[in-house]
């Protein structure tokens, strides 16, 4: 356990995954972590990992969908910890299939919690981050919004709604308090599709996740290099993906 990383950073869809890898990396370096996602028990047991092994960790069961769990989640971190210095937005869903399909209630759910969770997330934090002089959000996008492939309009369309979101925030916000990160990751070895209704496009997506997919971790060290910089630097975009992705 390394003491380098002194900050109190929020991380939703913390329950696996990214969110996962990234809790563990950020405690690793000295970060205190407050973890939320709908699924306790499995952040009852991150924490207690985390703990066992040196570090700072507490949770909360968070919907992102509900505005009310965002600003309970930002007042556990300052209650427990002093502050709130990042908010990672993590927490995302992926519903795979042509838009004349017309899954318009997959098309809502990725809405709510790609895009409105993230808004939650900065209206609950940003207030705080004002009033502390510092903050950062750093929030999860994805290379499908960089590339654009059939069956995946609606998902990508939240992704770069999110991408467009925090540039224009960033650019409200250059007097130095504020910084933005946008990370896209492309083929991670995640559960992040595994409830994609289709059976042959599950397994489709499975198995290339399976054969190209790079560790969550990777992800993670690139979310705490972007956290790592000095106040004045920002990382506005990173994209990180195995290097046979096409």
């Amino acid at each position: 356990m390394t003491n380098g990383l002194d900050k109190v950073v929020a991380i939703t869809g913390a329950s696996s995954g990214i969110g996962e890898a990234t809790a563990v990396e950020l405690a690793s370096r000295g970060a205190a972590v407050v973890l939320g996602a709908r699924r306790t028990d499995r952040l009852e047991a991150l924490a207690r990992k985390i703990r066992d092994d040196g570090g700072r960790a507490d949770l909360l069961d968070v919907d992102v969908t509900r505005r009310a769990d965002l600003e309970r989640l930002v007042a556990l971190a300052v209650d427990r910890f002093g502050r709130l210095d990042v908010l990672v937005a993590n927490a995302g869903v992926a519903r795979i299939a042509p838009v004349s399909a017309l899954d318009v209630d997959d098309w809502d759910a990725m809405i709510d919690v790609n895009l409105r969770g993230v808004l939650h997330g900065i209206a609950a934090a940003l207030p705080v981050f004002r009033a502390q002089g510092r903050g950062h959000f750093v929030t999860t996008v994805s290379t499908s919004g960089l590339k654009i492939v059939p069956t995946q309009a609606v998902y990508a369309g939240t992704k770069n709604a999110v991408r467009t979101l925090l540039e224009a925030l960033r650019q409200e916000s250059t007097d130095g308090v504020l910084r933005t990160t946008s990370i896209s990751p492309g083929y991670v070895r995640t559960e992040l599709v595994d409830h994609v209704e289709d059976p042959a496009q599950r397994a489709q997506v499975q198995e290339a996740m399976a054969a190209l997919g790079i560790g969550p971790e990777a992800v993670a060290r690139a979310i705490a290099f972007a956290i790592e910089q000095p106040d004045d630097v920002e990382i506005g975009d990173l994209t990180i993906r195995p290097t046979r992705q096409g």
